[in-house]
C-alpha cells in the first residue's frame, strides 16, 4: 500500500460528547481516538497522513495533542460545511499528488490492518478509480445507504435523512472509509453542492459522480462490522473500548499470557507482555508498557509506561508509572511506583512504599509504610517501616544518597541533601541531617528517661481525686 495517501478527517465537534475535549482526543484504553486510524495507517506503511482540524482552538488541541507523537501533515478546515468539504480541505495538502488516496475518519478506531488490507487488495482486483468499505447491518440506522446494480457495484450512497422508505430497508451501509482516485476525487468534489436535508457537501456524492463519468467503482463488506463503528456519544466510547479491550486480552490469550477475567482487563494497544506472565483481574496495563516472561501482575494493578523485566511479582493494587523493574523483584501490595523510578533486581518494595525519582539498587527493600524520592539506594540496604527522604523544603527539592548494605531503622528521617556511606547503621527513631561515614552507628534519639509509679493507675487515680 505503498502507492496510496491517505486523509484523515478529525475536524468534528462532537458536540453529542457534551464535552469540553475534542471528539478526537477522547481516550480508549489510555490513548486519544485520532492516535488509532494514525497508528493503522503507520502500519500499512503510509507514514504522512494528510489530517484535517478545524482552525479554531479545538483543531489546535488536537495537533498540539497528537503531533509529539505522529508524522502527521495537518490541513484546516475553517468553516465546518460538510465531509466534501473537510477532504476540499485535505486535498489543499496534496496539490501535485497522483495516485490513490484513502480517506478515513478520525473516530472509527477499531478498524484492522488486516481490513485495510483486504479492502485495498479488492480495489485493486477491480481495477476501481472509487471502493467503499462497506457492512451489511441489520438494521442501518442513521448511516447512509449504499445502492448496487447487478454486478455488485455501488451507483450511489443515499444519506440516511435523505433517503426514501424503500431505501432505507437497505441493509449495507457506508462506513465513511474510502479509497479513490485523487484526480477523480477533485473532479467530483468541483461539482459537489449542498442541496440536501442538512445543507452540507456530502463527500458520498463522489460516487454517484463517479459512475456518471463510467468510472469502475467497488465495495468491499467487512467480515466483522464492529470494526466500522465510530463513536458520537460517551455510551459508544464504552462500548468501544469494552471492545477493543476483549479483543485484545484475546489476542494475548493465543499468544503464551494468562488474563484471568478478561471481561475486566484493560490492556493497551503499545503493551507487550511476555510467554507465561499472568495478569489477574481488573488490571489496566496502558501506554509503552512491557512486560516480561514469567511475571505475575496482581488484581486492580495499574501499570501505565513501564518496563518490567522477566519473574517479577507485582502484587495487587500497586499503581506503576514510568519506571523500571529489574528480574525477581517483588513490588506491593499497594505500593505505589512513581515516574522516574528504577528498582533493580530482587529488590523489594512493600506494602504502602511510595517511590519517586529513585534508584532501588539490587536486593535492596522498603518493605512497609516509606516514602523513598529524590533518592540512590545501594544493594543489599534495608529501610525500615516509616522511612522517609525528607527531599523538599518548600522550594527546592534535594537528594539522598544512602550506601550498600545500610541498614536504616523504623521511622527515620533522612533530611536531604544526605549521604549514608555504606555499613552504616541508623537507629530507629533518627532524624538524620548530616553525612554519615561508612560503618558508622548513627541516631538522634534522646536517652530514656523512666519515673517510677507515675502511669496510667497513678493519673486515673489523681483524677479521680480532683
Amino acid at each position: 500500500m505503498q502507492d496510496l495517501t491517505a486523509i484523515v478527517l478529525a475536524a468534528g465537534r462532537g458536540t453529542r460528547m457534551h464535552s469540553k475535549v475534542p471528539k478526537v482526543l477522547h481516550e480508549i484504553l489510555g490513548e486519544p481516538l485520532l492516535a488509532y486510524p494514525l497508528r493503522l495507517l503507520s502500519s500499512v506503511g503510509i507514514e504522512k497522513p494528510v489530517v484535517v482540524i478545524g482552525g479554531d482552538e479545538v483543531g489546535e488541541k488536537v495537533k498540539s495533542t497528537l503531533a509529539p507523537s505522529f508524522n502527521v501533515d495537518w490541513a484546516i478546515q475553517f468553516t465546518a460545511k460538510g465531509t466534501a468539504d473537510a477532504v476540499a480541505a485535505g486535498l489543499q495538502n496534496l496539490d501535485g499528488v497522483s495516485g490513490s488516496v484513502l480517506i478515513l475518519c478520525g473516530d472509527v478506531p477499531l478498524l484492522t490492518v488486516e481490513t485495510l488490507k483486504n479492502f485495498y487488495d479488492k480495489h485493486c482486483q477491480a481495477q476501481a478509480k472509487m471502493s467503499i468499505l462497506t457492512a451489511v447491518l441489520s438494521d442501518g440506522a442513521s448511516y447512509g445507504r449504499v445502492l448496487i446494480d447487478a454486478a455488485g457495484a455501488p451507483l450511489e450512497i443515499v444519506e440516511a435523512k435523505d433517503a426514501t422508505p424503500e431505501q432505507l430497508t437497505v441493509k449495507r451501509i457506508n462506513s465513511g472509509t474510502y479509497i479513490v482516485d485523487i484526480d477523480l476525487l477533485r473532479d467530483a468534489l468541483a461539482e459537489t453542492d449542498c442541496d440536501n436535508a442538512q445543507g452540507e457537501y456530502y463527500l458520498t456524492d463522489m460516487v454517484a459522480f463517479a459512475r456518471r463519468q463510467g468510472a469502475a467503482t467497488s465495495i468491499y463488506d467487512v467480515v466483522d462490522s464492529r470494526e466500522i463503528l465510530g463513536i458520537n456519544t460517551r455510551s459508544d466510547l464504552i462500548q468501544l473500548e469494552t471492545f477493543m479491550a476483549a479483543r485484545i486480552s484475546r489476542y494475548w490469550l493465543d499468544n503464551g499470557v494468562t488474563v484471568r477475567s478478561s471481561e475486566t482487563v484493560l490492556i493497551g494497544p503499545d503493551v507487550k507482555i511476555g510467554q507465561d506472565s499472568e495478569i489477574s483481574p481488573g488490571v489496566s496495563l496502558l501506554g509503552a508498557t512491557t512486560i516480561g516472561d514469567d511475571c505475575y501482575v496482581g488484581a486492580g494493578a495499574q501499570i501505565k509506561n513501564s518496563i518490567i523485566s522477566d519473574n517479577v511479582d507485582i502484587k495487587p493494587y500497586s499503581v506503576l508509572e514510568d519506571a523500571e523493574i529489574g528480574e525477581w523483584a517483588m513490588i506491593g501490595p499497594f505500593a505505589r511506583i512513581r515516574p522516574g523510578s528504577v528498582i533493580g533486581a530482587e529488590a523489594k518494595i512493600g506494602n504502602f512504599v511510595e517511590t519517586k525519582k529513585v534508584n532501588f539498587g539490587k536486593g535492596a527493600k522498603a518493605s512497609h509504610l516509606a516514602y523513598i524520592g529524590d533518592a540512590e539506594v545501594g544493594a543489599g540496604s534495608n529501610l525500615g517501616a516509616g522511612t522517609i527522604t525528607c527531599n523538599y523544603d518548600g522550594f527546592n527539592k534535594f537528594k539522598t544518597v544512602i550506601g550498600k548494605r545500610v541498614f536504616v531503622g523504623s521511622d527515620s528521617q533522612l533530611v536531604a541533601p544526605v549521604t549514608l556511606g555504606d555499613d552504616v547503621l541508623v537507629g530507629a527513631g533518627s532524624t538524620v541531617t548530616k553525612n554519615v561515614a561508612a560503618n558508622a552507628i548513627v541516631t538522634t534519639r534522646t536517652r530514656q528517661k523512666e519515673f517510677s509509679g507515675k502511669g496510667m493507675a497513678w493519673r486515673r487515680q489523681a483524677n479521680e481525686e480532683k
